[in-house]
């Protein structure tokens, strides 16, 4: 009998990035998300730009894994460079899921968030650098923490 393992991850992070090249964050994303990016991982990413649309574009390019992009509305209301992302993701992304929500304040965000979650073992963040403050990348982190979820921090 085959044993067939599978995890889910959310990822969550800044949408600050422009302080870093990109060549750095692909060294992050070497280091932080490779170990898990095999074939029985699904990765959760919240379609935003920023680290959502890095880390999105990485794994398309260097895994395997299943990658399922989450939406607080629908995708066009995405900012360009997400949305040029997920375009660019194509067949590597196995799933797109739109919560449709009208409005995109904070509360589509973090029920966004909570979706992916709430579908996962382990949430990776990426937050900015410097003091915890109320962004949507540790409400996400918290929030998997009090859900009693596996996390790795890499402040960026």
């Amino acid at each position: 009998m085959e044993w067939i393992m599978s995890r889910a991850v959310t990822i969550t992070g800044t949408r600050s990035t422009a302080h870093r090249d990109l060549t750095s964050y692909a060294e992050l994303f070497t280091r932080y998300l490779a170990p898990f990016a095999d074939a029985g991982t699904c990765f959760y990413i919240g379609g935003a730009k920023g680290i959502d649309s890095l880390a999105l574009l990485w794994l398309a390019g260097n895994s395997e894994a299943r990658i399922t992009v989450v939406v607080p509305g629908a995708v066009q209301q995405q900012p360009a460079e997400a949305r040029q992302a997920i375009t660019r993701g194509g067949a590597r992304i196995a799933e797109v899921v739109e919560l449709g929500a009208q409005e995109l304040g904070a509360p589509a965000f973090h029920a966004r968030n909570r979706w992916m979650v709430d579908r996962s073992e382990m949430v990776i963040g990426f937050p900015l650098a410097g003091a915890r403050t109320q962004s949507g990348t540790w409400y996400t982190i918290n929030y998997g923490a009090e859900q009693g979820k596996a996390q790795l921090i890499v402040p960026v």
